[in-house]
């Protein structure tokens, strides 16, 4: 029996541009975007008390957001009352807008506390929400690690946040 491999790229040149910004970024992202006044540029959707609502520049799927206090801890129960409610308020309202937005089958909600728990920023907790729709884990993630983007950040961007300011 042949078996025969026929070579496939999958381009997406505009992802350099992140990554190579992404490892030059001093300081904590949770710290330093919040405090700039660039939201749309830092695609920070909405601000809280709190908390601060902002897209994921890695993102597994479409809409991939993450929750974030001000406060710069990675330890739950470090969290005021106060933060810990906000958190959860704005994952609702994010829900909602992602909901009328992309229409997902699902979502992934979670928060990886320390690195061994997987947290890429293990200093800063956040809370990330991912949309899912039946049959996103196709071939192209399962075998080869690389996720598909059918959106531009900016574009995502500019949805949600006209959603988000819906979603009060």
């Amino acid at each position: 029996m042949e078996v025969h491999f026929v070579e496939q790229r999958l381009w997406a040149p505009w992802r350099l541009d992140y990554v190579k910004n992404a490892e030059q970024q001093p300081g904590c992202i949770f710290c330093v975007k919040p405090a700039e006044t660039t939201d749309e540029e830092n695609l920070i959707l909405f601000r809280g008390e709190h908390c601060f609502v902002i897209l994921n520049l890695f993102p597994y799927t479409t809409g991939h957001l993450m929750i974030a206090p001000y406060q710069h801890t990675a330890d739950l129960a470090a969290l005021s009352e106060s933060e810990r409610l906000e958190i959860w308020a704005l994952a609702d309202r994010a829900i909602r807008a992602l909901k009328q937005v992309y229409s997902p089958h699902g979502f992934n909600i979670g928060m990886n506390l320390g690195r061994a728990a997987g947290a890429g920023i293990p200093d800063h907790m956040h809370l990330h929400i991912v949309p899912r729709w039946g049959g996103d884990t196709n071939f192209i993630p399962v075998l080869t690690g690389v996720r598909v983007i059918p959106e531009s950040l900016e574009d995502t961007y500019r949805k949600m946040r006209e959603a988000f300011d819906g979603c009060a």
